[in-house]
């Protein structure tokens, strides 16, 4: 028996851990204002990631990191702001058995512009998945 790859492993516990960010988040948010709850939940992976840096020695000095580096982790840094506010605030308003879905169109968003970016190539089958699965994602969504 083969074992499991590990980027196949990583990518399946995250998608347990995000699925498990919709319902907490769902609960979290009922009686809160959306971007309080975001504060309180990046003050909470501050100090869970400020761990493990710690733990495993992963700090590097920071004259190391190139300008490049800083500013697309910068950029990357305001887009994953932008999306945990609007999650947050979709979350409050909406069933989550809806808003996950339409989150995770980000899927069929990254193959996009992977395309677009960095020039990957995807066969006529992976455009069908992703055809299907932006389909799936609206399917579920809809009321």
């Amino acid at each position: 028996m083969q074992s499991i790859s590990p980027w196949l492993f990583w990518a399946l516990l995250s998608a347990m851990f995000a699925a498990l960010t919709a319902i907490f988040a769902k609960v979290g948010v009922q009686n809160i204002n959306p971007d309080f709850a975001t504060l309180i939940r990046t003050l909470v992976i501050v100090a869970i990631v400020t761990g493990i840096c710690v733990a495993r020695g992963a700090y590097q000095p920071i004259n190391t990191i190139s300008a490049k580096t800083y500013f697309f982790l910068v950029l990357s840094g305001l887009a994953t702001g932008a999306s945990w506010i609007c999650y947050f605030r979709a979350l409050q308003l909406g069933d989550a058995s809806r808003v996950a879905p339409m989150d995770k169109l980000s899927v069929v968003l990254v193959a996009i512009f992977s395309v677009i970016v960095f020039g990957e190539h995807l066969r006529s089958y992976n455009w069908l998945g992703i055809a299907l699965a932006a389909t799936g994602l609206f399917l579920i969504a809809v009321p």
